[in-house]
């Protein structure tokens, strides 16, 4: 399981939310600074998100997020406003290695898989979920201040057959709440799906990830063996000193 280090970007700086509210933010200094630490620290994957972008449907922090691409030696994943192929155009070309797209798979699925389409591989699904009380997984969208009202399940079956690089799943209810990945969720979201799916939000300590690396669904046919997540994404927990980059990669490959 990978591990990807995460950098919100919000007004220029980096920052972290709690379940996904604008309103509980903390600031954590120079985005660009961050990134270039992380990478330092042995980051194999970062998780680059503008935040503003994401609510106003413009690219509001795309030069911090290029100027990231650009200055670090690492794989660079990108979300929060890519609502265009133009986006995704200039995102590629600028060094960004993978897209991922949320409310534009929602609102215009036929942007996203145009976009897959010419660039296989480079192109992922983000689904942001929150779990109602009927059980239902409900994907948001805007920058998670609106439902869908679609189900992630229903969401990836439009998908079908698209050359997506994987989906990038995130629990809105546990995101920088440091109180542990909702297993459950992540669960239905990798059986729903043959993508490699990214898993985010909760992670707190080393142990979550180690929790998310030992999740197993046995969804495929007899005899291929169980599904996995691909990824864990981890953010407040690097940035307050809880895990290391070092202890996280530690955790994503369990022994034996």
């Amino acid at each position: 399981m990978d591990l990807y280090c995460a950098i919100d970007v919000r007004d220029g700086a980096a920052v972290r939310l709690t379940q996904g509210d604008f309103r509980r933010q903390r600031t954590y200094g120079d985005p660009l600074e961050l990134a270039l630490r992380l990478a330092a620290s042995g980051a194999p994957w970062l998780h680059v998100v503008d935040l503003d972008a994401a609510r106003a449907g413009r690219p509001v922090n795309r030069p911090v997020v290029l100027a990231i691409a650009a200055a670090v030696d690492v794989p660079v994943q990108c979300g929060g406003g890519v609502r265009s192929g133009a986006d995704v155009d200039e995102l590629l070309a600028g060094g960004v290695t993978r897209v991922v797209m949320g409310t534009a798979a929602l609102e215009h699925p036929e942007v996203v898989r145009s976009a897959a389409e010419r660039h296989p591989g480079r192109v992922a699904l983000g689904l942001d979920y929150r779990v109602g009380a009927d059980g239902r997984a409900e994907v948001a969208v805007h920058g998670w201040e609106r439902g869908s009202g679609r189900s992630v399940a229903e969401v990836v079956e439009t998908f079908a057959g698209a050359p997506l690089d994987a989906v990038v799943a995130t629990g809105i209810a546990r995101d920088g709440t440091l109180e542990g990945p909702d297993l459950e969720g992540l669960a239905s979201v990798v059986g729903a799906t043959n993508l490699p799916v990214v898993a985010s939000g909760g992670v707190g300590s080393a142990g979550d990830l180690a929790a998310l690396a030992a999740l197993a669904v046995e969804a495929g046919p007899p005899g291929a063996g169980p599904r996995r997540l691909s990824g864990a994404i981890v953010g407040k927990a690097l940035v307050e000193g809880r895990v290391s980059v070092a202890e996280g990669l530690g955790a994503c490959t369990p022994s034996g």
